[in-house]
């Protein structure tokens, strides 16, 4: 997984290459340029015309290079510099003498060194990098938004001029770029969604920063890749029988809800566990045998809703919620649940509304429990925040308090363990915001912690694997047409790409 720093761990990390590699500060920007270079080249073909914003300190020294390096393969580039480059710095000042050579440099010193950009054209933002610790104002706030007026398509350099990279941002000066083109690390700000505007599609570049160092820095906040999971599940032995590979029991749905019963039953099995048990109202029976013969149903007293717990000793891991409705009866037959269960359970949907409405419940939870909120939910447990540095923090704060792994759902779903320590997924896409989305990745998590995975593990692998099911289905079905039953039936080739 990916480690995020913080702006000021990254420079030490900048400090520690120069002086360990050893190379100068200079021929890192011009290595981390190349690098940015090298991905525009494939991206954008000459024929466009592209304009660079360049701010006096480094991150404008890397708009420099870049354009000097661009003007080498011959594109059409126009440089801005804003700011008193008598202030600038060594590495700026360096570049600024170097691209003299090949073009001209147009210094912003007031509005009226504005001009239009065309709809075809490229912004290319490197004004403010990752130290930026203030609001931007004046000059160099009017130039942020006169770029952003423009509809030309605009690209950021390692974060958007305007972004600050560890904390809320509460300016309106911020660049929206189409695309940020971060360096060897992503930042905490690219993950919330509050800052979507101010990312847009985002990717890192690797520029050869010191790895051993970045390996010894210590970081609560990670970013989960595919590679993580290679060694989580492992290849089944010959005489595996399904008793071995987890036997889990599923309380979900009723009435009017069924169908959030039998998603999360089908991603059960989907996910490999062996046997699997649904307890559901009796009048849930005809549409969950038709639509999962594999599964066996344990029928509740009531018709229509969850009214009283079954036995469970007998089972590996337990999942409540998917379609539960909270109605007072199924509320007391979930304290039941909980007077019964030794092992941590994973809790979604109406079980966690339950728990909100009921907050003593929280206490009598097991440890190392999982629950998979949405953000809606994750409100009702926590109440407002004012945003979402704030959010996190009060995720964190539930977590260890609670002693449970949690998730919060949405685009780099955030997952905090008992200890505090936070991972953002890095797999999924838009199409999965869909009905029935969170009661297949409920499913998921149960069946992987029923074949014996910690908790923690377990919610890890089963929130990247649902966005990597959802990444397989959307090349066939899409964004738009999405629907839950896309994200189960691609979940083979997902767990495939991870068993090796």
């Amino acid at each position: 997984m990916l480690k995020i720093l913080t702006a000021n761990q990254i420079r030490h990390v900048d400090q520690f290459t120069i002086k360990k590699e050893p190379i100068s500060s200079i021929d890192l920007m011009e290595r981390a340029s190349a690098s940015f270079v090298d991905w525009f080249l494939d991206k954008f073909p000459h024929g466009i015309s592209i304009h660079i914003f360049c701010g006096i300190g480094n991150n404008g020294g890397d708009g420099l290079a870049i354009a000097r390096m661009l003007l080498q393969r011959k594109y059409s580039v126009k440089v801005n510099v804003v700011g008193d480059i008598e202030r600038g710095s060594k590495e700026f000042k360096v570049n600024f003498k170097r691209l003299r050579e090949f073009s001209e440099i147009q210094l912003i010193k007031s509005n009226d060194k504005l001009y239009p950009i065309g709809e075809d054209s490229v912004v290319i933002d490197a004004i403010f990098g990752s130290g930026l610790g203030r609001n931007v104002e004046g000059l160099f706030a009017d130039v942020i938004n006169f770029i952003n007026y423009q509809n030309a398509l605009i690209i950021s350099v390692d974060i958007s001029s305007g972004l600050k990279p560890d904390t809320f941002t509460d300016s309106s000066a911020v660049v929206k770029p189409d695309y940020t083109v971060s360096f060897q690390i992503p930042k905490l700000a690219f993950m919330f969604p509050e800052n979507a505007d101010y990312v847009g599609d985002w990717l890192v570049l690797d520029i050869g920063l010191n790895r051993q160092y970045i390996d010894g820095l210590k970081s609560d906040h990670h970013l989960l890749e595919e590679s993580d999971f290679n060694e989580v599940f492992t290849p089944r032995k010959k005489f595996t029988h399904k008793g071995q590979a987890g036997r889990v029991l599923l309380i979900a749905g009723s009435i009017s809800k069924t169908g959030a019963a039998i998603l999360s039953a089908k991603s059960i099995l989907r996910s490999g566990a062996g046997l699997l048990t649904v307890h559901i109202p009796q009048e849930s029976l005809n549409a969950m045998q038709f639509s999962i013969p594999e599964a066996m149903v344990d029928l509740d007293a009531h018709s229509d809703y969850f009214s009283f717990p079954p036995a469970v000793q007998q089972y590996s891991s337990i999942g409540i919620g998917p379609g539960l409705g909270n109605n007072s009866i199924t509320a007391k037959a979930f304290e039941e649940l909980l007077k019964q269960v030794k092992k941590p359970i994973v809790v979604d949907a109406d079980a966690i509304n339950i728990l909100a409405d009921h907050p003593e419940l929280l206490e009598q939870l097991p440890a190392q429990s999982i629950l998979t909120p949405h953000p809606k939910e994750f409100q009702r447990l926590v109440g407002d925040w004012r945003n979402d540095f704030d959010k996190l923090d009060k995720q964190i704060e539930f977590s260890k308090k609670y002693f449970v792994n949690l998730v919060v759902k949405g685009a780099h779903s955030c997952i905090t363990n008992t200890k505090g320590e936070v991972f953002f997924n890095n797999s999924g896409n838009p199409g999965m915001a869909t009905a029935g989305s969170g009661d297949v990745l409920t499913g998921i998590i149960c069946g992987i912690l029923g074949q014996g995975i910690v908790p923690e593990l377990a919610l890890k692998a089963g929130v990247f694997i649902h966005g990597m099911a959802g990444d397989i289905a959307v090349e066939k079905t899409g964004e738009i047409s999405m629907i839950a039953s896309d994200i189960i039936d691609h979940l083979p080739q997902a767990f495939k790409r991870v068993v090796i």
